[in-house]
């Protein structure tokens, strides 16, 4: 199979290594000098230091869509911002297409829409695309150094499951399908948001007790939520909801956890950000999920409070504060 990966970020290069010794496999990145580094270090230093390339991996820079000639799937390994202007260069791709992006897309200032999912964007700017997302449990570094890793392959079309199991399922690295890709979806993106509060929660020395709880009613929110937008349930209980919500929410290796816990150690979200050197989803998505699941008239307590800290309207004790003091409730609700 031949494979293009779209993006040398930290994730796109780690699958693209993880793949490079049974395919045919480019990485194409947008900066041209980045290329040239990565060539002659044969390892990408700026994102994922460290792992030596195989030499059967290939780079390009250039048009996106040069590198894309010839080949039968298509990666999109950019951070959500950039989703809708890669998928609106590949609407008329002969190719199979899959992005690795976890998030929901703002919307417009003045527009009145609502933020939406990677299928959505997709559906709007290349509606004639064989597409899907490739999402689950998985840190960078351990894909790289092959690891024993979960993932889980999403499409309303059985071609696009089955080209991404058969280019990435191998000893180290197991891919399931699933055809429920809003819950696939909703799961990559609201587990992000979560991972902030469990951040708070653990940078405030709350206990494992404060984060168990939050996981789990942060397991909850991200149901209601996926079920209303037309997920699911079960869903949620596989790899990319309980499986990304776990990993995101307790690993050291997690961005958006690491946010939380320098927001709860007094830094600005400024100072937090930008420390980090890669983008931290949740940052960028949480004030969206919210403001789509008032819309749809579902609470998510957690999430509301992350927003709050986030835009600075509560500090993060007073969060915690404001979710210990809601009336009781019952636990299937």
């Amino acid at each position: 199979m031949k494979i293009c990966v779209l993006g040398a970020g930290a994730w796109g290069t780690a699958l693209a290594i993880n793949a490079s010794g049974r395919h045919a496999v480019t990485l194409w990145a947008r900066d041209a000098e980045q290329v040239r580094a990565m060539a002659q270090a044969r390892e990408n230093a700026r994102y994922l230091p460290g792992f030596a390339f195989p030499p059967s991996l290939t780079l390009q820079a250039g048009a996106a869509l040069s590198a894309t000639e010839g080949a039968d799937l298509v990666i999109v390994a950019t951070p959500m911002a950039a989703l809708r202007g890669q998928l609106g260069q590949l609407r008329d791709a002969a190719c199979l297409v899959a992005w690795l992006s976890k998030g929901v897309e703002p919307a417009e200032t003045g527009s009145g829409e609502l933020g939406l999912l990677a299928h959505e964007i997709q559906a709007r700017v290349a509606p004639g695309l064989l597409a899907g997302v490739l999402s689950g449990p998985s840190f960078a570094q351990e894909v790289a150094q092959a690891r024993p890793t979960a993932l889980v392959a999403a499409s309303a079309h059985a071609r696009v499951r089955e080209a991404l199991v058969a280019a990435f399922h191998g000893p180290a690295l197991r891919v399931y399908a699933n055809d429920d890709i809003v819950g696939v979806e909703v799961g990559g993106a609201v587990k992000n948001v979560l991972a902030i509060a469990t951040g708070l929660a653990d940078g405030l020395d709350l206990g494992l007790n404060a984060r168990a709880a939050l996981i789990t009613r942060g397991l909850a929110e991200m149901t209601r939520f996926g079920v209303a937008l037309g997920a699911r349930a079960d869903t949620f209980m596989g790899l990319s909801g309980l499986g990304d919500l776990v990993l995101t929410s307790t690993g050291d290796l997690s961005r958006n956890r690491k946010v939380g816990l320098l927001l709860a150690q007094g830094r600005s979200l400024s100072q937090a950000v930008d420390s980090l050197g890669h983008v931290a989803e949740g940052v960028y998505c949480a004030r969206t999920v919210v403001q789509r699941a008032r819309h749809l008239g579902i609470e998510m307590p957690i999430s509301d409070s992350v927003v709050a800290v986030l835009d600075g309207r509560v500090r993060p004790a007073e969060a915690v504060a404001g979710l210990m003091g809601r009336e009781p409730g019952v636990e299937s609700a």
